[in-house]
């Protein structure tokens, strides 16, 4: 199978990203032809005044990139295009120029930028669902909720309103993929068909710990929080759930965002927690590998959470707010603890029964890594990703012949082989 995966990286590095790369790998090893078609939201620092003055419209419709993806498309004639984020610089235009040449459509909702300016369903610290299933998001315009700017909120709210008129998530995208039963739900309340939307949840790939390994939950050093260092992640939480810790949890954030010069302010007076900044992947894994639990604090309807099955991948439990599809994913006194988002004494207390019970975390550990190998592995991410592809192959009539016998496999750590049905 030739797959288009097309995608806007963000300026900051996140788990969109993360999870394309990831994709790709996964195909690629199975054997399929990849081919990407990639823009990098830094870009728009480097553009001229001109430029910038009309990223508005062309977040809308980017003529030049449609006209890109036809001559690439009319090239390399692919089976079907996988889109991640098309915001600003591809635009939706994208999806005409894919179906305009019989090529069907997913769209992978890593955020919830079709319902929301703001891409996040929060506002001024708290959880808002004002603009859910509105035709155009007037109150993400007044209360400029695209990077606290009226004129910003207004051009992403013209995008939404324009594409919600001209049907284009409802007639030009063959599927959805959302990562959580919670996230689709959301979707479909913000009126995407549920017909066309399919839960595949995040995973990692390859897998970092293919022994399994050999570092128990109780034997972890520290607590770990990896993550953007921004409001709606819960970092104000976690800080003052550690102040009334006083210094009995050793804590690091690993992590760069627009609170940092905030956060690091309010840690200064307080014991036992370290910066590490934005971290390598590599080294991530090692702050998760050495990690008695990662602590996921976020206070907003997280899609998913990449970090989680990370974390997971290692066999180390997870704190987590009770919110969203993140309750779908950490199950309480099984894979981890759950705690009342925003609570700062409840997540004290919760941090405080986890260090002080280390055979407890290294049991929630053990299901926390079986949990990885059953639901967020390579080789089970491939099997739902494939049946996506193959249904939407099959509706678009495009399905390439010999996709049921020899489309591709798969040979995971495990040994496993997996081939299409």
């Amino acid at each position: 199978m030739k797959i288009l995966l097309i995608h806007s990286s963000y300026m900051q590095r996140g788990g969109e990203d993360s999870v394309l790369a990831a994709e790709g790998q996964l195909l690629r090893a199975a054997g399929h032809t990849v081919i990407e078609y990639l823009r990098d939201n830094n870009e728009i620092s480097g553009y001229s005044t001109l430029a910038k003055a009309v990223l508005a419209p062309r977040s809308i419709w980017a003529w030049d990139i449609c006209r890109a993806i036809k001559h690439l498309m009319e090239k390399e004639k692919p089976d079907l295009a996988h889109f991640h984020n098309t915001f600003p610089l591809i635009s939706p235009a994208a999806y005409y120029a894919c179906r305009k040449a019989g090529v069907p459509v997913i769209q992978t909702l890593h955020n919830y930028r079709l319902l929301c300016p703001a891409a996040t369903l929060f506002r001024n610290g708290r959880l808002c669902e004002a603009c859910l299933g509105k035709a155009f998001p007037w109150d993400g315009i007044a209360h400029a909720c695209y990077r606290r700017s009226h004129a910003a909120s207004a051009a992403v709210a013209m995008l939404l309103g324009v594409h919600h008129t001209l049907q284009t998530w409802t007639t030009k995208v063959n599927a959805f993929i959302a990562p959580s039963e919670f996230a689709k739900e959301k979707f479909v309340q913000g009126g995407l068909p549920a017909g066309k939307i399919f839960v595949k949840p995040n995973f990692v790939f390859p897998n970092p710990c293919p022994n399994r390994c050999g570092n128990p939950a109780s034997h972890g050093k520290y607590a770990v929080f990896v993550g953007r260092l921004a409001e709606e992640k819960g970092l104000r939480t976690l800080l003052a759930a550690w102040k009334l810790l006083d210094g009995q949890v050793p804590l690091r954030i690993a992590g760069d965002g627009p609170l940092r010069k905030e956060l690091e302010a309010s840690a200064s007076k307080l014991p036992a927690i370290s910066f590490d900044g934005g971290l390598a992947r590599e080294k991530v894994f090692d702050a998760l590998e050495h990690a008695r639990f990662l602590v996921f604090p976020s206070e907003w309807y997280e899609p998913f959470g990449c970090v989680i099955t990370e974390s997971f991948a290692f066999g180390v439990p997870v704190i987590a707010s009770r919110l969203g599809g993140i309750q779908q994913i950490v199950q309480n006194h099984v894979s981890g603890l759950l705690f009342n988002p925003g609570d700062a004494e409840d997540l004290a207390a919760k941090v405080e029964r986890a260090w002080t019970h280390p055979k407890e975390m290294e049991v929630m550990g053990r299901y926390a890594r079986t949990e990885y190998e059953t639901k967020y592995s390579a080789a089970r991410n491939y099997e739902l990703l494939m049946d996506i592809y193959r249904r939407v192959l099959k509706d678009n009539s495009r399905l390439p012949e010999g996709t049921h016998h020899n489309g591709g496999h798969l040979e995971v750590e495990t040994g496993v082989t997996i081939n299409p049905p």
